[in-house]
Order: structure tokens, then sequence, then C-alpha cells
């Protein structure tokens, strides 16, 4: 079974994602997920009067959204490529827009534990648009509901999506500005967008599958290990529903005392990979090629104890709240700024960068 790539476009309303969706999905003969936004009974009344009905309206989504991409996202990209013109986290973005205190409080929760057992997109086709614009393609689609659509509320909307993906990190973002582009009239516009969407996908590399985890994997963590454009949040992710599919426990200390059994198996099996070499070498008459053939026979389980101190960091991160990839990020750009003085002895530069 091949990796089958998921695309997700979002941005405010009017900006333009289902038509864009559907162009995509006939570009790349993948299948079709398009939000079913007017099944909920409370959409007018909000649009009629936000404060009163900002709750009910936005549960009402989230539980549908939910229900939509947990039954067909796994199922569709188990036999092609899926293109949907909104993603999951959508939901959060008119949350923080609507809702206030003890509301939002509630809401954050509910869609915190459901939103871990969605797929993340491979990538977020993010379209950009002033208010205005976003105003007048509003009033061109002329929908009942929208024909009273306060200004105010749009241009705070664009800006929440705007500040969304300033730092979102779950997925390759690609941003287009859509104020001087008519993808719908326009065949050079709609074939330079198409092509801005494909050679986004084809800049990552598509790793290869896990076959011999995924069946053992929680329903949740099956997608992430099966490929795709996996990323340490990935990992993080998957080891959360890991944890909750086999019931093991969040006990820092007890989960430190396994990352520290794990490098200790490191260790012993780089001992016993320097102890090979060191006999090879009186045969061989050379160190290189002595280390490497006795790296070569122990390369298997030096990988799989490596493979384990990796789980145990993912855990602590977990359970200490922090997102691993972006503290690296983060510490290697520090790291990269520095110098250091080239007569420092490596052991004592690094004792000094644990200072820092």
């Amino acid at each position: 079974m091949g990796y089958h790539e998921f695309i997700a476009v979002e941005g405010a309303i009017g900006v333009g994602k289902t038509t864009l969706a559907r162009m995509l999905a006939e570009a790349f003969s993948a299948e079709l997920l398009l939000e079913v936004f007017e099944e909920n009974p409370f959409l007018s009344d909000f649009y009629a009067d936000r404060e009163r009905y900002a709750f009910q309206t936005q549960i009402f989504f989230l539980i549908s959204r939910y229900h939509q991409q947990q039954r067909v996202v796994p199922a569709t990209l188990q036999q092609s490529m899926l293109v949907s013109d909104y993603f999951f986290d959508k939901d959060r973005l008119f949350a923080y827009l609507n809702l206030f205190d003890d509301e939002l409080a509630m809401y954050e929760k509910v869609q915190a534990i459901l939103g871990e057992q969605i797929p993340v997109p491979d990538l977020v086709v993010y379209l950009r648009a002033d208010t205005d614009v976003l105003m007048q393609r509003i009033a061109l689609r002329d929908r009942p509901y929208e024909r009273n659509m306060d200004r105010n509320y749009i241009d705070a909307l664009r800006q929440i999506y705007e500040d969304y993906f300033a730092t979102y990190t779950k997925a390759p973002v690609l941003a287009i500005d859509t104020n001087d582009i008519d993808f719908v009239r326009s065949q050079e516009d709609r074939e330079y967008v198409i092509g801005m969407v494909r050679a986004a996908l084809e800049e990552g590399t598509i790793q290869q599958s896990l076959p011999e985890l995924s069946n053992e994997a929680p329903p949740t963590g099956i997608r992430i290990l099966q490929g795709g454009r996996r990323r340490l949040g990935d990992f993080q992710r998957f080891h959360r529903a890991l944890d909750r599919e086999k019931g093991f426990g969040s006990d820092l200390a007890l989960n430190l005392a396994g990352l520290t059994e794990e490098v200790g198996e490191v260790s012993r099996e780089l001992k016993l990979t320097w102890r090979e070499a060191r006999l090879l070498r009186e045969r061989l008459g050379n160190q290189e090629a002595a280390m490497e053939q006795a790296l070569a026979a122990r390369r298997s389980q030096l990988a799989e104890e490596m493979a384990d101190v990796l789980a145990y960091l993912l855990k602590i991160a977990n359970y200490a709240g922090i997102d691993l990839e972006a503290a690296y990020i983060e510490k290697m750009g520090r790291n990269w700024r520095r110098s250091w003085d080239p007569e420092f002895d490596t052991e004592e530069a690094e004792a000094e960068e644990q200072t820092r």
C-alpha cells in the first residue's frame, strides 16, 4: 500500500477554500472532503446574535467536524490522496474569536482530546486576502445567512488566521496571497496556484513506512508510523496515543529511570563495539576498517537501543509539556550563532555550553 497525501485548504470566510479544494482534487485525481457547515442548526442564529449562540454553534461544529474527519480521513488515505476545504484546527480559531472564560476553557479541553485522534495534513494551503476582498467575495456568493456579515468580525477572523499560521508547525504551510489572483476565471492563475501546490508537495521527502510497527500501533498512531513528512512533533503525538492505548504511566521519575537504563544499554553496545574493534585491529592492521566492521556487526542492536532512548525522551517531553522539535531548533539556532575558541577542548566547550 502506497502513501497517500492529505492536503487541507484553509483561510478566512470568503477566501475561496472550497473552490480551490475542488480544483486541486481534480488536478491530483484525489478524493474531496468538504465541510458540512449548513447542517449546523445554530448558524443563522449565531450570525444574528453571536454572543448568545456562540457556544452552541461552536460545540456543534467541533463534534460535527470530528465525526466527519475521524470517519472519512483515515479510511480515504488508505486508498487515495485526499483534499479537504478545511482542517480540524480551524474550529479552534473560531472558538478563540467567539468564546470567552469558562466556555472557552471547556471547549479547549474537549477540542484537545478530540484533536489527538485526527490525522494532521501533509500540506496546509493557507489562502490570504485583505478584509475588503473577503467582503466582496462574501457578497458575490450571496448566502442568506451571510448577507449581513459584520466587516469587523471578518477582519478579526482574518487577523486570527494570520497570527495562527505565523507560528503553526504541525505541518508544512503554503501561504498564497489571493488578492490579485482569480483562480476561478483565469486559467493562468489556476495553473499557477496548482503548480505552487505541486511544488510544495515535492519539496518534502516521503519517508518510508514502518511496517514492522504499524500493526501494533494504536489506531490514532498508525498513520504517523505509515509514512509521510514526519516531524518530531508527530512522534510526540504518537507516544501520547500509544500511552493512552497501552495504559503507560506518566510518572516523570519512572520515565527518567527508563531513559537512564536505555542510555546504559547504548553504552553497553558501544563498549562491546570498541572491544571487538580492538581485537579486529590486531588482525586487520587498520583501526578504521576494524571499527567499521565492529559497528556493522552491532549496528542493529545499537539502533534498537538508541530508538528506546529517543522514545523515552519523547515521552518525558510530553509529560513535561515541551515541544521537543521547537526546543531543539531554538537551541541549535543559538549554537549556530555562537563561536568557540578552536584551542578550547571539545569537552570544555560542551561543559561551558551547559552552563549557558
